[in-house]
């Protein structure tokens, strides 16, 4: 599925339609790979899903932390920047393994952490056009179709 966005604002609504359909999709965890050039809108889409699932507070970008967690009512979220990992063993430090499968999984820069991660449900690759962005959606599971579906319809 190939989306244009026009405006950031675009991209943050996107993301809260997105977030508003993860818990629907999540019950046995779900796993989001977000690929795209710095400053692509990554976090921004982000931003976005969280405030689709009822997050109000500031969203961070997990540069520096690598990964930021949100606890919400209907489901956590983790939020991994990869960028500047050394290794993909140091997601073990942050105890990845025990969160599979329980929330919501999402990783800018998976492809520096292939090796350590679980498996994609739904595929987003960020481009910049000359106004806006393209998403390229691409389901990687049942779960990542049906969400796409729920995009969709």
């Amino acid at each position: 599925m190939q989306i244009q966005l026009d405006s950031e604002q675009q991209q943050q609504e996107f993301g809260a339609q997105l977030g508003s359909l993860l818990p629907a999709v999540a019950k046995g965890g779900f796993v989001i790979y977000l690929q795209g050039d710095l400053g692509a809108g990554k976090t921004t889409l982000v931003r976005g899903m969280l405030r689709g699932l009822g997050w109000q507070k500031a969203v961070k970008s997990p540069t520096y932390t690598i990964m930021e967690p949100y606890e919400l009512d209907v489901i956590s979220l983790y939020h991994f920047d990869l960028y500047r990992l050394a290794d993909p063993e140091e997601l073990d430090y942050l105890g990845l393994r025990d969160m599979v499968g329980h929330g919501v999984l999402v990783f800018e820069w998976p492809e520096r952490g292939v090796s350590g991660l679980p498996p994609a449900d739904l595929l987003i690759e960020i481009a910049h056009r000359q106004q806006g962005r393209e998403l390229n959606l691409t389901s990687c599971s049942a779960s990542g179709r049906s969400l796409l579906q729920k995009v969709s319809g």
